[in-house]
């Protein structure tokens, strides 16, 4: 049934339609060239995905050492250092890719509420994660746990609207 889901979204996505060409003038047309290439949206998606994997797996090992149950044999400052390389590759991975995958339809997203939702949920994240997170990594506060807790679930948001994007999303819009 999963592999299913997955092949059915993949599918969903990839006959989506091509971003609109934006007239720059009356004369010429402004072409976005990752509308030109069928392999552009799902190689996009692999680095996307790929990028999301790196940066919010190591964010994930934080949280999780947070919550006792990452890997003992670091403090979690340590983790958080050692991690922030990968961590901060990835999330730039996947903003570039993000963007660019944005690109290639812009009228299908910014109208899309999953997708809007998705980026709210992204910010928050980013910034609980360089400011809380942080703050709990450095201390031994009692309420390291919690926000461990609330980042995991912060993430799973973000992943979440990712996953439904091209299904919920776009039948919200449908039927709004």
């Amino acid at each position: 049934m999963s592999n299913s889901f997955s092949s059915q979204f993949v599918h969903k996505l990839l006959q989506q339609p091509r971003g609109h060409p934006v007239r720059e003038s009356n004369t010429r047309m402004v072409v976005n060239p990752l509308n030109e290439s069928s392999l552009a949206f799902p190689l996009l998606l692999c680095f996307h995905i790929g990028g999301f994997v790196s940066g919010v797996g190591t964010i994930a090992l934080v949280d999780f050492r947070l919550l006792g149950l990452g890997p003992t044999q670091k403090s979690s400052i340590q983790l958080w250092s050692d991690t922030l390389p990968w961590t901060l590759g990835g999330l730039s991975l996947v903003i570039f890719t993000g963007l660019l995958l944005f690109s290639i339809n812009p009228d299908t997203y910014y109208t899309n509420h999953v997708f809007i939702a998705k980026m709210i949920a992204l910010v928050i994240a980013v910034v609980f994660h360089y400011t809380a997170v942080y703050k709990a990594a450095r201390t031994a506060s009692p309420l390291r746990g919690v926000a461990g807790g609330i980042s995991l679930v912060l993430w799973t948001l973000v992943l979440f609207g990712g996953v439904f994007i091209g299904s919920i999303g776009a039948d919200l819009n449908n039927r709004l």
